[in-house]
């Protein structure tokens, strides 16, 4: 059975500045890949995504954005949607905010667990998970067209002792 490291520690001590041109980097390349263009606006809109490692509303990435810009909300709606059919963020739905893929360009996705104090989070690599969910979907005929999996709680940081 796999065990999960603490990884909700992962992003205290560490370049912030490297961990998003990383990320831009991925994206830039995945995007050259597939034949679709990353625009100079869904670019800024994947970098405020990983301001930091919290998920962000559309809204508070639409006030970032008005800043330098005109930009009004289906201008930030297609491009978050452009984001997440390139498997560059996630929707999360509990939340109606996004967060950027730790794997963009891996068709699985582990589950997240999310902080409901803090709104920390961690994208956890667990193919036993969503192995569990491929057998149970294909038993039924079902044919699954996406899956986040969100598993609400506290971090170690938010916990009473």
């Amino acid at each position: 059975m796999e065990k999960p490291t603490n990884q909700f520690e992962q992003f205290d001590d560490h370049n912030h500045a490297a961990c998003i041109e990383t990320a831009l980097g991925l994206a830039e390349q995945i995007c050259r890949n597939k034949g679709i263009r990353l625009t100079p606006l869904r670019r800024e809109v994947l970098r405020l995504v990983w301001e930091n490692h919290r998920p962000v509303g559309a809204y508070q990435l639409l006030e970032q954005l008005r800043l330098g810009s005109q930009a009004k909300p289906p201008t930030i709606y297609r491009a978050l949607n452009f984001l997440q059919q390139a498997g560059l963020v996630h929707r999360l739905a509990t939340l109606n905010a996004y967060i950027g893929c730790a794997c963009p360009g891996d068709a699985q996705h582990g589950p997240f667990l999310i902080c409901n104090r803090c709104q920390s989070l961690v994208e956890l690599t667990a193919t036993s998970v969503n192995n569990a969910i491929d057998r149970c979907t294909e038993a039924v005929g079902f044919q699954v067209i996406s899956q986040v999996v969100e598993v609400h709680g506290l971090c170690p940081g938010c916990q009473e002792p």
